[in-house]
């Protein structure tokens, strides 16, 4: 008996049958890059798309680089970015390649449309290739000073890629100081959050070297400094909430009037809606009367109900850092948690790793009044 006809296999859509149809593209993509004529950038999309499709699964188009950096010339700002993913993609492994993309990277830093600016600019300071540092120091300047602050959060943050490639280059060009400037005065949230992250991460790694990054580090502990971020906390974003609450965890109040100063203006943070926010704070205020017992056991009492909060209405993994941290405090005070054991019982769909902390807990919050009940 013959053996059935094998079915030929379907070429998949999203990857090209053979060199061939690279250099189709190749050659389509450097028609449309002197091209103005109408509908020429929706030609171009989808020739990007197939570009960036291709890419993603691991096939070399790096021979389209200089007909994709031609192409890139338009105001079609979802061309713009698909460029620079592209462009981010091969010139890391290819400095040759990431010099060609200087000139119209540098020049889309100084175009009208603020979008373009901070997308360039995170593209060019993305490039990681020691031999370009020099031509960073002039658009990182100008970014940092400009009008519009999604700029000012991209340059931010392009301060502390610059530094990884090149610490002197940043070092030498005084960024720092100006990170430092938009920390302390800058009407933008976001702006100030990255600036702060940036700045931690640049004086903790030049404090060894440095006795002057060593000040500035602890100045980022003083007290004007931790006061102006509490009380602007409102604005943050979740991330850079848990920043400012990592930060003045580490900062050491006067006296106890201060750490209730502090805590009252930290009490709305246990009612926020995430999770990380809410164990942040908890910490803090842990951290904060750690050496005040009897004020100890009454923060225990008001993070009480937050905690258990997140334990029932969040995800698995969720619960499971919660009651975690949960875990630890029943640990030093189990009666405060023996009434809420009903918080403890294990639900018929919880993941395996959730019931055994459960089952953990019950046991350590098990006591006369309610060891019937569990």
């Amino acid at each position: 008996m013959a053996p059935p006809p094998q079915a030929s296999k379907s070429q998949s859509p999203s990857q090209p049958s053979g060199k061939g149809e690279v250099s189709d593209l190749k050659l389509q993509l450097r028609q449309l890059a002197g091209s103005r004529a109408p509908g020429t950038d929706d030609s171009k999309r989808e020739l990007f798309k197939k570009v960036i499709s291709y890419m993603t699964v691991g096939i070399d188009v790096s021979s389209l680089f200089s007909e994709m950096v031609m192409c890139s010339a338009t105001h079609d700002i979802v061309l713009k970015k698909m460029c620079y993913l592209y462009v981010g993609n091969y010139a890391k492994g290819n400095p040759d390649l990431a010099l060609l993309t200087i000139n119209f990277l540098q020049k889309d830093c100084r175009d009208e449309d603020p979008m373009i600016r901070g997308l360039a600019l995170r593209s060019l300071c993305s490039l990681r290739v020691t031999n370009l540092v020099e031509y960073l120091v002039g658009p990182l300047g100008l970014g940092l000073k400009d009008g519009n602050p999604y700029v000012r959060t991209v340059a931010a943050v392009g301060v502390l890629k610059l530094y990884h490639i090149s610490p002197s280059t940043c070092i030498d060009a005084d960024f720092p100081s100006t990170l430092k400037m938009l920390l302390l005065n800058d009407s933008d949230s976001q702006v100030v959050a990255n600036s702060l992250s940036a700045l931690q991460e640049i004086w903790s790694l030049e404090a060894s070297n440095s006795e002057e990054a060593s000040r500035e580090r602890e100045g980022l502990l003083s007290k004007p400094v931790v006061y102006y971020l509490l009380n602007r906390i409102r604005e943050f974003s979740e991330w850079a909430q848990c920043l400012v609450l990592d930060l003045v965890s580490k900062y050491v109040p006067t006296d106890s009037n201060e750490i209730f100063d502090i805590m009252n203006l930290l009490e709305d943070r246990l009612q926020h809606a995430n999770g990380a926010v809410v164990l942040a704070t908890t910490k803090l205020f842990l951290h904060l009367t750690l050496s005040m017992a009897d004020v100890h056991q009454q923060v225990y009492e008001r993070i009480k109900a937050p905690l258990l909060t997140l334990v029932s209405s969040g995800s698995p993994e969720q619960s499971y850092a919660v009651l975690s941290h949960l875990h630890l405090l029943v640990m030093r005070a189990p009666i405060l948690f023996s009434s809420d054991y009903k918080h403890f019982y294990c639900q018929y769909n919880e993941p395996s790793y959730v019931k055994k902390l459960k089952l953990d807990m019950l046991t350590a919050v098990a006591n006369e009044s309610n060891t019937y009940d569990i």
